[in-house]
């Protein structure tokens, strides 16, 4: 098989722990767009701070970001947003402003966040996981629920910090018996992901095959968390970094090494080492 398109996550795939690309992986991927291959990021990160990986890893292509809501090259010109509705964003929040938690409204090109009393090092891992605020403005409002009253926006995304594991849950319960037409997912520990019903990775991944004429077989995709899965189990060649989740590793086709060994830059050069340049 010769594959025409490579996905990859950024979190615990490209990045390191410490929030780097080393230069193995840049030069893997620099590697594999001189065979023609057609390189994306398929990332939970909102697009300016996806489009910020990109560029250091010179990649212009369509990026499929905020899990899947908001696939483009420029925020300008996307060809594919599915946004929560204003009145459904507006009820979202109004729900958990209830609870006791840190919550990102996730805008195109900014967001807005509640500012939280309590001192807590969640929040600063979560402000890093959305990106530099020089490239993603973050405004801090008291009640984002009166924000979004007096300046309704329909987000791609909504995310939420929780400080409490009975919070969540209680939250999540309410959330799913009120909102219809809503995904709501635990990203990370603590963190829940609340996007459009049907959004995901991998309908993402599809979208922007369609749009360029790929078929899923014709994918190399590599990935790390759960939020993964479909996506790799959807494609020709689904392959799992080496500090993957377990659901991860058991439906990929692949394991290659963690991002802290250069999994990105070694799956890379074995996969297609032996491929010609595609033919444009």
């Amino acid at each position: 098989m010769r594959y025409k398109l490579l996905a990859l996550n950024i979190d615990g795939t490209v990045l390191k722990s410490n929030a780097r690309i080393t230069k193995q992986t840049k030069d893997a991927i620099e590697y594999v767009k001189n065979k023609g291959v057609y390189v994306t990021l398929a990332t939970s990160r909102p697009f300016p701070a996806a489009k910020k990986i990109a560029k250091s890893l010179k990649v212009d292509n369509c990026l499929i970001t905020s899990d899947g809501a908001f696939i483009a090259s420029s925020t300008e010109e996307p060809i594919f947003v599915r946004r929560i509705k204003e009145e459904k964003a507006l009820q979202i929040v109004d729900i958990l402003e209830r609870y006791e938690c840190h919550i990102r409204v996730m805008h195109d090109s900014y967001s807005i966040g509640n500012k939280v009393r309590q001192r807590n090092h969640l929040i600063a891992k979560m402000t890093i996981g959305v990106g530099d605020p020089l490239f993603y403005p973050i405004t801090f409002v008291d009640s984002v629920c009166d924000q979004l009253m007096q300046e309704p926006i329909a987000p791609p995304k909504i995310q939420v910090q929780f400080f409490h594991k009975e919070e969540e849950r209680r939250a999540v319960e309410q959330l799913e018996s009120l909102v219809a037409g809503v995904r709501v997912f635990e990203s990370a520990l603590g963190c829940l992901d609340i996007v459009s019903a049907g959004v995901s990775k991998a309908r993402g991944l599809q979208t922007l095959g369609q749009y360029l004429g790929i078929s899923a077989d014709e994918m190399v995709a590599i990935g790390s968390d759960d939020s993964d899965v479909d996506m790799i189990n959807q494609v020709g060649l689904g392959v799992a970094m080496g500090n993957a989740t377990h659901s991860v590793k058991e439906v990929a086709d692949w394991l290659t090494r963690s991002n802290e060994q250069n999994g990105v830059s070694y799956m890379i050069r074995e996969v297609f080492r032996k491929q010609l340049r595609l033919k444009i």
